[in-house]
């Protein structure tokens, strides 16, 4: 039976569009090799390590869907140079990320192209010139990352267009004039800091947190408020202004009259006769304890504390000795430390700590203790057990003071201040002072250290926890060797809770701050990873900011397979580490989640 011509045809046309589908399947992905090969041969070179005989699917960086390319990963490379216009014949991209190489120049109009486009992460680079206006036609962009470039002109109202943003990084560029009043609806991340920008900043966008402005002459909520607006109504009158005048004049005299006054005070006092007789002991004593208070009572306040505690000592109200620990040189006493100036450190979780310079040139820490609620007897056995414990990671206690109303703590020194000082720096103000940033290796070999520390001490019994881990609570030596500070102190905490003991890394399950374990020490322990890692504080200040707390805002992004979008910005500048920096979020994931962190594996 012969076919039907019909039925001929049908299946010739059948075949042909077969043919044709397959044809325009590779031809698009032909397209899509043609772009990243004229990419390579621009800014990559040969630090593009592209096998060209393999399908580009399976380039480093490279993700396909379906035979075509959707997205392109090519964070801290080494790429140098200007983008070719060929990245426009990506049609089905989707994730753009080029950022923390060296590239530079004009960004090529044919990116504007790119119809599907949601992310685009361009940030440390060169890029210089205006943004481009054909930015805003890409509608679905939802990240747009331009930060740390050379970019310079005013913000364009047009961004408006950009409906679906959620997030806007323009930090770290040359931009100027004012910020206008862009109205995003998704946008829940925006930064403008360190530019040239002038002017108030607009109700919308008024929800940011500071650092999202400053670095700028900027004013309005949530910076300083806005001077009013003058005109001819608004200027004072001759009256007023006389008024105030003779006011301040006033003012002055009366300065003037107080300081006559106390300095005829102080001569009348100095004109008294000495008393003749030998003074008492007790007398000699108390007055210097009056002396080192009224040297300077705001900057030595644990000193003259602690002479007053001294004086009730010696009428037997307690021993007034400092008791220092193992071979701790004694090359001073409570005298000594009595002398000293000293200057506020910090206000913490158990106290204030002080820098005590004494008079012999020897700089030791003294903490305060506040909230104490412990029986001297229990206070004394918890805090030599204390001052036994030794590790090259750990800041040792070398003495200490108890009196029933002052206890003070005598540590080692830490020149270089606590992490949370240097990690939260402001990073403008650090690169205007010819500083760098805390880099990978730097932070990596902290977080090595404070978890040496933390094993050590959870290696010396079940029941031995730190009990407040935080960045303010890892100190740093010269080197930027990790020693992990206030150790063992909660047990002898007020249990009522206070602001400092839920600032974000305390564990879910821990209610009373005395109740520690080491469970909540690996809590905190991934929550100062992820610190380390994000470059983020989990204090209350920031959750206000992003609406989430540290953990679960990592998890998330994590989630949706951003996880390159987690790390600090600083981070990404460093080539070949984010394995590793990936290696370490998961890490602190697996602790913040409470997967079981054994001993051996804090030692690894």
């Amino acid at each position: 039976m012969r076919p039907q011509p019909e039925k001929l045809v049908f299946l010739f046309l059948f075949v042909i569009l077969l043919l044709d589908t397959w044809y325009v399947v590779d031809s698009d992905l032909a397209s899509d090799r043609t772009a990243l090969e004229a990419l390579r041969k621009a800014v990559g070179g040969r630090l593009l390590l592209w096998n060209l005989s393999s399908s580009p699917c399976l380039w480093v960086g490279v993700s396909c869907e379906r035979d075509r390319v959707v997205e392109l990963r090519l964070p801290a490379m080494g790429l140098s140079g200007q983008l070719p216009v060929a990245l426009g014949n990506l049609t089905q991209l989707q994730t753009l990320s080029l950022r923390f190489n060296a590239l530079s120049g004009p960004i090529p109009a044919d990116i504007g192209s790119l119809a599907l486009l949601r992310n685009l992460h361009l940030q440390g680079n060169f890029f210089s010139g205006e943004i481009p206006v054909f930015l805003f036609n890409l509608q679905n962009l939802v990240r747009l990352n331009v930060g740390h470039n050379n970019f310079s002109g005013e913000i364009s109202p047009s961004f408006d267009k950009l409906t679906r943003l959620g997030t806007l990084y323009l930090e770290e560029n040359q931009l100027s004039g004012s910020i206008p009043d862009l109205n995003f609806p998704s946008l829940n991340q925006f930064n403008v800091s360190f530019n040239k920008l002038t002017g108030s900043i607009p109700q919308r966008l008024s929800g940011q947190p500071e650092t999202a402005f400053q670095g700028n002459s900027l004013c309005g909520k949530p910076l300083i408020p806005c001077n009013g607006t003058s005109n001819g109504n608004d200027k004072l009158s001759g009256g007023a202004i006389a008024g105030i005048v003779i006011g301040c004049v006033i003012g002055f005299l009366l300065i003037l009259m107080i300081l006559i006054f106390l300095c005829q005070r102080k001569r009348t006092k100095q004109g008294v006769p000495k008393d003749t007789r030998e003074p008492k002991q007790s007398e000699i004593e108390i007055s210097r304890d009056k002396a080192v208070v009224d040297r300077d009572n705001a900057s030595t306040g644990f000193a003259g504390a602690a002479a007053v505690a001294k004086s009730e000592a010696k009428s037997g109200g307690g021993n007034k000795s400092l008791v220092f620990f193992g071979n701790t040189p004694r090359v001073f006493d409570l005298e000594d430390l009595l002398r000293a100036s000293a200057e506020v450190l910090g206000k913490g979780t158990f106290g204030t700590t002080y820098k005590a310079n004494l008079e012999m040139g020897v700089v030791v820490s003294v903490k305060r203790l506040k909230d104490v609620t412990v029986m001297e007897k229990e206070f004394r056995e918890k805090i030599e057990s204390v001052g036994k414990i030794n590790h090259e990671n750990l800041v040792p206690l070398r003495a200490y003071y108890y009196n029933k109303d002052e206890k003070l703590l005598v540590y080692d020194y830490m020149s270089m201040g606590s992490l949370s000082a240097l990690l939260h720096v402001n990073i403008g103000l650090l690169k205007r002072a010819g500083r760098t940033p805390l880099n990978w290796e730097t932070r990596s070999a902290i977080a090595l250290g404070a978890a040496r520390g933390i094993a050590y001490l959870h290696s010396l019994g079940p029941a031995i926890s730190h009990g407040n881990i935080k960045s303010s609570n890892i100190l740093l030596t010269t080197s930027f060797e990790a020693r992990v500070a206030d150790f063992c102190l909660a047990q002898l905490a007020d249990p009522a809770p206070t602001p400092n003991r839920v600032d974000g890394y305390r564990a879910p399950e821990v209610t009373d701050a005395r109740k520690v374990s080491q469970k909540a020490d690996v809590y905190s322990f991934g929550i100062l990873l992820l610190e380390l890692l994000t470059g983020k504080a989990p204090t209350h200040s920031h959750l206000n900011d992003e609406g989430v707390d540290l953990p679960r805002w990592v998890q998330s992004v994590v989630k949706d397979e951003w996880t390159s979008e987690v790390f600090d910005l600083e981070l990404l500048r460093y080539q070949n580490v984010e394995e590793y920096m990936v290696q370490l979020l998961q890490l602190a994931i697996n602790c913040t989640t409470h997967i079981l962190i054994t001993v051996l594996q804090w030692k690894r």
